[in-house]
């Protein structure tokens, strides 16, 4: 059903990256991304639409994330890219259209802006209803529960009028403002496909039931925030999930996630990955796997930072499906060592003696002076750190010895 609601508009996302695309005129002439007339004849003559059906699918693919708009210009979403691929990227598509069903449709004239923002913010709680119903509602119900969401929005922001007012006019008088703006957020959500609309009363359709319910799962499983780090910045969050197990950890993290727009949250977990902290930056990555998809180009954007680059390696490999077992062997000899630096700068942190100790049998080198050539080879700027943290929990005086000698040289920068 996604698939064939935003055909058209993955259609003319497609045109426009095939007849727009770098070194070509822009799709764009007036910073808001809007089609040029030039462009959207243009379109029309060679997919055989009309102007207003390749402005309305542009629009569209703008909604759903097929379009990326930066400011005068407009280049191709990752969802467009994954289409043929990927079934996520299409509902994560359809659910950002969805999502935005008030932008895709013209607001009724004469409202005020505040009362259709009221209605906007109460639709959630009428299509909650409408999934729970699992069938077609009578409108005049659905016009109950709005007016009661309303008076219950303005009753926070503390709007109540108190003291004697003016007998209405005839009953349900006060309703009748919300009548028409109910009718336009119902045909608003009909035009993105989430229900069906006519004869007095509307159902959703199956994909809207599904969107409903998920949006209704993400709720629950934020209210059910288990170490309360959900308001928290991903650095805070991630340090309160430092001493969680596995699955409780990943429970937190998407209670953390369904809290935010996926973008910012990504963005955010990428942030704090680039700080000192060598624990936050595996936990980082943790999250990223929760969030999957999404995430993938922004993960591959910082390939080419070296303090992200082999945690970036290993999820983009599990994310292709190779065996986590098995990513490390994406790496080279010389991420691998680093990574091992790095994940024993965490190591010594945050964890205990024996952690560290056993921490050295996971190199990838064969033996221990092996590894100190090669450690002190790759420059992690915790190099000496690590080495001086291990000489002082490994039990065997010889090694002890010899790792301190390594962090010795390293940092006196001697053979």
């Amino acid at each position: 059903m996604a698939r064939s609601g935003l055909a058209g508009a993955a259609r003319v996302a497609r045109w426009a990256d095939a007849a727009l695309g770098p070194g070509r005129d822009g799709a764009t002439a007036d910073g808001k991304a809007t089609l040029s007339d030039a462009t959207a004849e243009r379109a029309a003559r060679e997919l055989g639409l009309t102007v207003a059906q390749v402005r309305a699918d542009w629009d569209t693919a703008r909604l759903a994330g097929l379009v990326e708009v930066h400011g005068d210009r407009a280049r191709p979403g990752w969802r467009l890219r994954a289409w043929d691929r990927d079934d996520s990227a299409v509902l994560r598509g359809w659910v950002a259209l969805f999502d935005a069903w008030s932008l895709a449709y013209p607001e009724p004239e004469g409202h005020e802006p505040a009362a259709v923002a009221e209605v906007v913010s109460a639709m959630p709680q009428v299509l909650s209803f409408l999934q729970l119903s699992a069938g077609p509602v009578p409108v005049e119900q659905l016009l109950d529960l709005l007016q009661q969401r309303v008076t219950e929005l303005r009753t926070e922001r503390c709007e109540v009028v108190y003291g004697p007012q003016p007998e209405p006019a005839a009953p349900g008088a006060a309703d009748a403002p919300l009548a028409p703006l109910l009718d336009w957020a119902l045909r608003a959500l009909a035009s993105v496909g989430a229900l069906t609309y006519g004869d007095g009363q509307a159902t959703l359709t199956p994909l809207g039931s599904w969107a409903v319910w998920v949006k209704l799962e993400q709720i629950c499983v934020a209210a059910q925030s288990p170490a309360g780090n959900i308001e928290q910045s991903a650095e805070d969050m991630l340090r309160g999930c430092a001493q969680l197990r596995p699955n409780a950890a990943r429970a937190e993290y998407r209670a953390w996630l369904a809290a935010r727009p996926v973008g910012s949250a990504v963005t955010e977990l990428l942030e704090a990955a680039r700080g000192e902290d060598a624990l936050l930056r595996g936990l980082a990555f943790e999250a990223l796997r929760v969030v999957g998809a999404p995430a993938e180009p922004d993960v591959r954007a910082v390939l080419d930072e070296p303090t992200l680059r082999p945690y970036a390696l290993l999820w983009l490999a599990e994310h292709d499906g190779i065996d986590p077992e098995d990513a490390h062997e994406v790496l080279t000899r010389e991420e691998a060592t680093w990574l091992w630096v790095d994940t024993a700068a965490a190591v010594a942190d945050h964890g205990e003696a024996p952690m560290l100790v056993r921490h050295l049998e996971s190199a990838v080198q064969p033996t221990v002076p092996a590894l100190l050539d090669e450690v002190r080879a790759v420059g992690h700027p915790r190099t000496v750190q690590v080495l001086v943290a291990l000489a002082a929990a490994h039990p065997d005086p010889a090694l002890a010895k010899a790792v301190r000698r390594a962090a010795f040289q390293v940092h006196t920068g001697g053979n």
